[in-house]
């Protein structure tokens, strides 16, 4: 028996109205993720990279197609039902950290955990245990402005980690860091992998993309 994959992408197209104009972001989109699998999404600036990602995080719905999230069809849910599905099955890891800058990075942590319904005690356990996989179980009370960009980056999968996400989306999450703080979020990106998280990554790292990834798409 085949097993069925943790993700289904299924001839979905995506057209854009700007104007008069009809803009095609995806044109006809098919793919299976494996549970477990790290795959890398790569592709020139404009190829529906980020669109891609924003239809398989319930950011964005496809013009047409198929969408099957653990077999269960994702493309005709409402607002409300697309916004379950992000809070408990998909981590979102964007290039822009979005932290709150006035709130602690445990709370930071925490938010979705308290939008998710988590009683106090175990979301406060939660969104302790995902600083602490990301290296920063000692930095709990610092402000995003007390860290690096880097550390900044890893509050920010710690975040999308603490709801315990059946996938984890990264698009080009390291691309606004300076040069010496990407191999920082790579390690912890290396780690989640080791732990065989379903994983799926928007880069220009053909390198790290290529000696960590499953599989590489173009």
């Amino acid at each position: 028996m085949t097993q069925q994959p943790t993700l289904r992408i299924n001839n979905v197209t995506k057209t854009y109205v700007m104007g008069n104009q009809e803009v095609h972001a995806l044109r006809g989109v098919s793919l299976d993720i494996q549970n477990n699998e790290y795959v890398a999404i790569m592709g020139p600036s404009g190829s529906g990279k980020s669109t891609l990602m924003n239809v398989i995080g319930c950011l964005d719905s496809p013009s047409t197609g198929e969408y099957l999230l653990e077999g269960v069809p994702v493309t005709q849910r409402d607002d409300d039902e697309l916004a379950g599905i992000r809070n408990t099955k998909i981590g979102f890891v964007f290039q822009t950290f979005n932290l709150i800058p006035r709130a602690d990075i445990f709370h930071n942590v925490e938010l979705p955990l308290i939008y998710g319904g988590v009683d106090r005690e175990q979301r406060q356990k939660m969104a302790s245990a995902a600083l602490e996989r990301v290296g920063l179980g000692s930095r709990m009370h610092h402000r995003p402005n007390e860290l690096s960009g880097g550390q900044r980056q890893r509050v920010a999968i710690a975040r999308a980690l603490a709801m315990k996400p059946k996938v984890m989306l990264f698009d080009e999450a390291t691309s606004a860091l300076d040069p010496e703080l990407v191999e920082e979020v790579n390690l912890v990106m290396k780690k989640l992998a080791e732990e065989h998280m379903t994983m799926i990554i928007v880069t220009h790292e053909m390198g790290f993309a290529e000696s960590v990834c499953d599989r590489v798409l173009f």
